[in-house]
């Protein structure tokens, strides 16, 4: 019995704990741990969402490749050394050749796609934009404004606003930036030098080749394509068709050597062809000459050149006829006389008309 009582007066102590906390919890006026909760769910959902985002696949993927572009980008500059090959003269090529080659052989594909572009972007914005007289618009603009804020300035504040703007030393190119400028222009235009003799003189065959067909297209093309169109179009071709024989380099060179072949082919049979024709003309040379030779040799001497037999030529003739000629061949003449005319009879025939009025003649005999 005082087991169950000790129990019954615990259960009624805790009850009246609970109550009471309870009410001092409504009564205080610090927030409960689930209140703050919900306070800061807005805050905390926002920073998960930032975080999703800027630590979600998409971003990671635009890290990657933002850092590749990036080593790309140092690659292509870090190719801008000069080559251990020469010309056909046995000169030096520039940085640029090496620059350029890894640029159009799409080893960076990263690079060379923004290099591309670039140039599309350039040639659009000269057709379609006004640059220059944008610029002038910027310049008259922002002189104007430099000019107001001045007069402002000093008409206010007895200080113009440019001047306080303005740099307590002018900006200036240094020496060496000029000359590294210079001499990379000089590369520059070494480059373009350079590989212009290369293909007119042949050193490259299909360079030359290919030189040739594109001025040839472009001779017809210019008449109804715009310079722009032309421009777009060459930097087209300048950035694909390396692209394009990279990616099938094996079936193109298949076809190159196979036309390569052929071309050999027709050559040596030209060239067994001409070696007969000449040895010919040489025997035949050769055999002149000593005539030649002999008949000079005879009219120094003082005798008679020697004569070569000639050739009888027959001539082809119809055969003659011969017949006798017969008197049974012919009529024999007639033998009848006819009686001759009586005289008389021809003084007294009249002739059939009479002249009238006969003029006389003037001499007389």
């Amino acid at each position: 019995m005082s087991d169950g009582a000790a129990t019954a007066n615990g259960s009624t102590n805790n009850l009246d704990a609970i109550k009471n906390s309870e009410l001092h919890d409504s009564t205080s006026s610090t927030p409960r741990p689930d209140q703050q909760t919900l306070t800061l769910l807005p805050t905390l959902d926002a920073a998960a969402a930032y975080n999703t985002v800027a630590n979600g696949p998409v971003a990671q993927n635009v890290k990657d490749q933002s850092q590749k572009t990036t080593s790309e980008l140092s690659n292509l500059a870090a190719s801008r050394q000069t080559p251990t090959t020469r010309t056909a003269t046995g000169q030096e090529l520039t940085h640029y050749h090496s620059f350029f080659s890894e640029l159009l052989s799409w080893n960076n594909p990263r690079a060379s796609a923004i290099a591309y572009a670039s140039v599309v972007s350039f040639i659009f914005a000269v057709r379609y934009l006004d640059l220059l007289r944008w610029g002038f618009k910027l310049t008259w603009m922002v002189l104007g404004i430099t000019i107001a804020a001045e007069i402002a300035g000093k008409a206010l504040l007895n200080n113009g606003f440019a001047t306080q703007l303005r740099p307590r030393k002018y900006y200036t190119v240094s020496r060496e930036s000029l000359d590294a400028v210079i001499g990379d222009v000089n590369e520059l235009i070494n480059f373009f030098v350079i590989e212009s003799q290369r293909i007119l003189f042949a050193e490259n065959i299909y360079a030359s080749a290919a030189a040739a067909i594109a001025a040839f297209l472009s001779y017809y093309l210019v008449k109804i394509v715009p310079y722009w169109g032309l421009a777009l179009i060459a930097t087209t071709v300048v950035f694909f068709a390396p692209l394009i024989y990279t990616t099938n380099k094996e079936l193109i060179d298949a076809q190159l050597k196979q036309a390569s072949d052929i071309i050999n082919d027709q050559t040596s049979q030209l060239r067994t062809v001409a070696a007969k024709h000449t040895e010919q003309a040489t025997q035949v040379t050769k055999q002149y000459m000593g005539d030649y030779t002999a008949k000079a040799q005879a009219l120094i001497k003082g005798s008679p050149p020697a004569k070569h037999a000639e050739p009888k030529h027959t001539e082809l003739r119809q055969p003659e006829l011969k017949t006798e000629l017969k008197s049974d061949f012919f009529p024999s003449p007639p033998k009848e006389v006819y009686p001759a005319a009586p005289k008389e009879e021809l003084e007294d025939a009249e002739p059939p008309f009479k002249a009238e009025n006969e003029p006389q003649p003037l001499i007389v005999s």
